[in-house]
């Protein structure tokens, strides 16, 4: 078992800034993919950046790119994920994930945390 939980959500003016920050449990975390999605009200969950195990690839949502980053670092058994710029439509309940395998398909994602909640106000 892998146990996920996120921290740093809030509410933040649009143009801000939040670090997000997933904290991992259990087994051999840093062996695991890493993910973060987000949903919003009356919404589907939608993939937001992922990253491989070791930290060399990383992938990104259109809508993000360029605004977010994601890292890891895994003597600490946690994934980040800076968000710049932020925007009224970037307001969701963000939630990280740990799967085998780099995906932006919340179903390869076998573990996930209970989310936290980020406002972006205009």
């Amino acid at each position: 078992q892998v146990q996920l939980v996120e921290s740093g959500g809030g509410s933040v003016q649009a143009g801000g800034s939040l670090r997000l920050s997933c904290a991992a449990s259990g087994r051999t975390v840093s062996r695991y993919a890493m993910g973060w999605f987000r949903q919003a009200p009356g919404k589907e969950r939608e993939f937001v950046a992922a990253i491989s195990w070791s930290g060399s690839s990383t992938y990104y949502a259109d809508s993000v790119k360029g605004r977010f980053t994601i890292s890891r670092t895994n003597a600490k058994n946690t994934v980040y994920l800076q968000m710049n710029s932020l925007k009224p439509e970037d307001t969701a309940v963000y939630y990280c994930a740990a799967g085998r395998v780099t995906s932006m398909i919340q179903y390869e994602y076998a573990y996930w945390g209970q989310g936290t909640q980020v406002t972006v106000s205009s």
